[in-house]
């Protein structure tokens, strides 16, 4: 596989979001063996990972998300190895294995999805519920975007280029998530946190992201 091509199989890749807000691939069909440990990890479908985070909790009632976020990541800084940002969002985050990493020792947050560089998708967070990725933030007036929004983060930094394979994926995850929430806006983490985000950064391609969306 080269560097940036997704899991196998790519071509023909189809993904929904059942009524539990929880991803499916294959048409729909999700292939669920038993969890392999207690934290309730599964391979969906190829490609498609489910690591729950416990970083979540309800949205407010009667709110459907109608804001999706991109957000990048890479921990630590500019390192694409490693399962670190897995382990960050569910808690279990080895502090002394970076020192970088004492920057991040108290935080709780998490994503409803990670698109890694090889096209990979994991979700931590089901889509129904109010995963924490927004922090401080607003959009057209209204504050708190984590209780309207869909936070995926990108595995990358502001400065270089994501890869085809994010693109790609990026395209069906927000094709499936439009087809189960009413989602009419998607913004950057720096458009609802001016001042204090800067992702997706200057290498997201947003005019590519929306021709592969319209």
């Amino acid at each position: 596989m080269t560097a940036g091509a997704p899991s196998e199989p790519a071509p023909g890749l189809s993904l929904s979001i059942g009524p539990d807000g929880w991803l499916t691939g294959s048409a729909g069909e999700a292939m669920d063996p038993p969890p392999v440990d207690s934290t309730g990890h599964r391979t969906v479908a190829p490609g498609i990972l489910r690591r729950p985070s416990p970083n979540h909790d309800q949205r407010p009632d009667g709110e459907d998300p109608y804001l999706l976020v991109i957000h990048n990541i890479s921990l630590p800084p500019g390192v694409f190895t490693g399962d670190a940002i897995i382990d960050f969002f569910q808690n279990r985050l080895d502090i002394s294995s970076h020192s970088w990493f004492e920057n991040i020792r108290d935080m709780r947050v998490s994503a409803h999805f990670l698109i890694r560089r090889d096209g990979t998708i994991v979700q931590f967070v089901p889509t129904v519920l109010r995963a924490w990725h927004a922090g401080v933030s607003s959009f057209e007036g209204r504050e708190r975007c984590n209780d309207f929004s869909v936070g995926i983060e990108l595995e990358g930094t502001d400065t270089l280029a994501y890869t085809d394979a994010q693109y790609e994926r990026l395209a069906a995850l927000a094709a499936a998530i439009r087809a189960r929430h009413p989602i009419r806006a998607v913004r950057g983490h720096e458009h609802i946190a001016p001042g204090r985000k800067t992702d997706p950064g200057p290498a997201f391609d947003w005019d590519r992201f929306e021709s592969t969306t319209r």
